[in-house]
């Protein structure tokens, strides 16, 4: 009883006993009696889908180092080591897109992406190497410290030495996942094993109907005694059995009669079951059906705002973990006060090019958004300075923001009598209506008044109003 409640307490810190997160419920045993592994479940199409999409898409978002600035704004930190490590190589053998689809596979699958982090004598972070989940532990020491244990392969980089490495937290940037005590993750693929174990059972299942030649297994009786049934089975099977010997005749001697016993694929739902589990695994990624080939209940306007959602519920909590991770393990005490992360997705959120289009005439229109802010985002050259490409214009014959409102402005201060701030006279008052009708004349327009002290007035062409 003692060990059975070993087995299924819950951890509330990191203990040895689990191996970290190589860690599989019973060893990867399910209930439909197929051994599931995280590398075994990488077979099931399905599951091999929802890892490489969320792991692409990861691995391809623009992944950018900003400093802040003085005036609260934000600028690239190009003069940064981190900038060229994280955004171009992150060691001599990988790029950065190999390296982040590389962590974010093993986080996919282990629950946990751990990744080396090697300095030079003046403590720079120079390269990150990934490291393989199931061979690393974290534990706490007798002060209780956190300290992780790698288990060396002839596979890794040669960055250590010895069979068995201790490393301190410094060393290791650390990405969990879901997990219990909130240091280790658990990989999802024992959590869901069961699900996973019944679509490998389903698929094995249907590649052994096919390759029997598509007949269902069934029973040859005789009505006498037969001295060596291994015999006429083999021989049976020989004959019979097998896709190459599909649809052959069989022709039954000796009163010989063969009975069908299995259930047929299609009373057995086999098509259904094997559906409704690649929807289970899309379901246990968070990956919308439609990204794995399942097209039933989309159209148009619903893939759209399911692709909508997919980057709002599924990469942004993913990527959160990405950028905290990495500003608590790649950074010092004194650049997290001014440095940060920030992984762009908003090119995953654009819509069409009609409505992209419609959203940036009304962002150029009120002046939040200059020609070159939109060139910028559809990735087009920028327009020179002195072209206009920097000026913030606003609607009303596109006056430059600045020059908004210079007439009005000017035309009040005549006017500062009515609050009492300084009295005008009133020829003063007088010159000045004067001489707006006049310029309005001039201008063909006749001059009427408004409260404001502006002019307004309209063109009159052929008789008209």
């Amino acid at each position: 009883m003692g060990i059975l409640s070993g087995l299924f307490r819950s951890r509330d810190k990191p203990t040895d006993r689990t191996a970290g997160s190589s860690y599989s419920f019973f060893l990867g045993g399910t209930s439909s009696g197929k051994y599931v592994t995280e590398r075994s479940a990488m077979q099931m199409t399905a599951v091999y889908c929802c890892v490489r999409i969320l792991s692409e898409a990861v691995a391809s978002l623009p992944l950018q180092f900003y400093r802040y600035t003085d005036d609260g704004g934000k600028e690239k930190a190009v003069d940064h080591p981190l900038y060229f490590l994280l955004h171009d190589e992150p060691n001599p053998e990988m790029t950065s897109f190999v390296f982040r689809e590389t962590l974010m596979t093993h986080l996919l699958l282990w629950g946990n992406a751990y990744s080396q982090i090697i300095r030079n004598a003046r403590g720079e972070i120079i390269a990150l190497y990934p490291l393989m989940p199931d061979r690393m532990t974290v534990n706490r020491d007798e002060n209780g410290q956190l300290y992780y244990e790698y288990y060396m392969n002839t596979d890794d980089a040669h960055t250590m030495k010895g069979s068995t490495v201790r490393l301190q937290p410094h060393d290791v940037l650390h990405i969990p996942g879901l997990g219990f005590d909130g240091l280790v993750g658990y990989s999802p693929i024992a959590m869901a094993k069961n699900a996973i174990g019944m679509a490998i059972a389903c698929e094995e299942y249907g590649a052994k109907f096919f390759a029997n030649g598509a007949a269902p297994s069934g029973v040859l009786e005789h009505p006498g005694t037969i001295k060596d049934p291994s015999r006429v089975r083999e021989s049976w099977q020989a004959t019979f059995g097998g896709s190459a010997n599909a649809n052959k005749v069989a022709v039954l001697e000796e009163g010989m009669k063969y009975t069908p016993i299995s259930i047929s694929p299609n009373e057995a739902q086999f098509l259904e079951t094997r559906k409704f589990q690649i929807d289970e695994i899309a379901r246990i990624f968070r990956v919308p059906p439609h990204m794995v080939g399942d097209l039933e209940k989309s159209s148009f306007s619903n893939i759209e705002q399911q692709s909508l959602e997919f980057v709002k519920y599924t990469l942004d909590p993913w990527v959160a973990r990405w950028e905290q991770a990495m500003v608590r393990a790649l950074l010092t005490q004194e650049e997290k006060k001014t440095y940060f992360f920030k992984f762009n997705v908003d090119g995953l959120l654009r819509g069409d090019y009609q409505s992209r289009m419609n959203g940036y005439a009304t962002a150029r229109q009120n002046g939040w958004m200059s020609a070159n802010d939109i060139r910028e985002l559809e990735n087009l050259d920028r327009i020179p300075e002195e072209a206009g490409g920097d000026l913030y214009l606003i609607n009303g014959n596109m006056t430059k923001l600045a020059d908004a409102g210079i007439f009005a402005a000017g035309s009040s201060d005549g006017f500062k009598g009515e609050s009492g701030d300084s009295q005008s006279s009133g020829g003063e008052e007088e010159d000045l209506k004067q001489s707006d009708g006049k310029m309005n004349q001039s201008r063909g327009q006749p001059g009427r008044m408004r409260n404001d002290g502006g002019c307004t007035g309209a063109t009159k062409k052929d008789g008209g109003k």
